[in-house]
């Protein structure tokens, strides 16, 4: 369908395209102090904008606005057209608290009353 389109009008749309995509996405990639948009993420991996993003490789911070959500290890990126594809070895869950080095009982009360 695009093929009737002239070439300037293809690129136009295409800029759209992207730049819709990147407006919409609240995920970024953090590395030290630069920041790219991630226009496309799943479980093992992620697209950002080739033109604006560099090759990376190692550990990188995942944001979802203000908030961090994932660390990642980056083990290939590959140059797809106008898309950076990554791939990821691993990604881990940031938590905002520490982890428990005890069981918690679901149904433990929450205080104990010491005078009726």
């Amino acid at each position: 369908m695009l093929n009737f389109l002239s070439k300037d009008v293809r690129d136009g749309l295409e800029m759209a395209r992207k730049s819709e995509q990147r407006r919409k996405s609240r995920l970024r990639v953090q590395v030290g102090e630069a920041v790219f948009p991630v226009l496309r993420f799943w479980h093992d991996g992620m697209v950002l904008d080739a033109k604006l993003t560099p090759q990376l490789r190692g550990l990188v911070d995942v944001y979802d606005g203000a908030r961090h959500i994932f660390q990642c290890l980056i083990v290939a990126s590959v140059a797809e057209g106008d898309e950076l594809v990554c791939e990821f070895k691993r990604s881990t869950q940031v938590n905002d608290r520490a982890p428990l080095d005890f069981w918690r009982d679901e149904n433990a009360p929450v205080a104990f009353i010491t005078k009726a």
